[in-house]
């Protein structure tokens, strides 16, 4: 729990001072080692870690030109897309907080969206590395509270399918990731 309380509290640190982010502070490089015990919080957890991981190497060094990037008339550009998994790395959070979520509209860049998701979600994958009862967290949207269950194939999901088009989007504009990522292994092969 102390380790929840420190993070929060450089979570609070980092939203106001999140320009000021290194690249090198910034979590999911690489996965966390898994937990010893397989528990639903641990479980729970390690699929927010990969979301993490995912999002890490699929948000990396995109120029303008990747930002601008969309499919169709009709889609997303990436930075919007970006801007829809920060949406969603909120609504997890929310949940391991127990808090409501609200439809404020927020303006950052491209590199404060990208450092306060990954921040969102190895929050939440803090938090639910720690717990027994992955129930309590449900997600709330005014009076109405949704189970857990529907944060994994709700947001969790969702944002995982969106790294996906981030990926694709940016081999279409000639700057795919880093080819040394191991998506299984959730590591970088030198």
């Amino acid at each position: 729990m102390k380790q929840i309380i420190s993070f929060s509290i450089f979570l609070i640190c980092v939203s106001s001072f999140s320009q000021s982010i290194l690249e090198n502070d910034l979590p999911y490089y690489e996965m966390p080692d898994h937990p010893q015990n397989s528990t639903a919080g641990t479980m729970a957890a390690r699929m927010v870690d990969a979301l993490g991981f995912r999002f890490y190497w699929a948000s990396k060094d995109l120029t303008k030109k990747d930002l601008s990037f969309k499919a169709n008339d009709s889609g997303r550009t990436s930075e919007e897309t970006i801007n829809h998994i920060y949406n969603l790395s909120k609504v997890i959070l929310n949940s391991t907080l127990k808090k409501q979520n609200t439809s404020t509209k927020e303006e950052f860049s491209y590199k404060e969206l990208r450092a306060k998701t990954l921040i969102n979600l190895k929050t939440s994958a803090d938090i639910l590395r720690t717990s027994d009862d992955i129930s309590q967290f449900k997600i709330i949207f005014g009076e109405q509270e949704i189970p857990f269950w529907n944060q994994i194939n709700g947001p969790i999901a969702d944002a995982i399918w969106h790294c996906g088009q981030l990926v694709i989007y940016r081999r279409s504009t000639g700057n795919p990731i880093n080819p040394k990522v191991n998506h299984f292994l959730g590591k970088i092969i030198e």
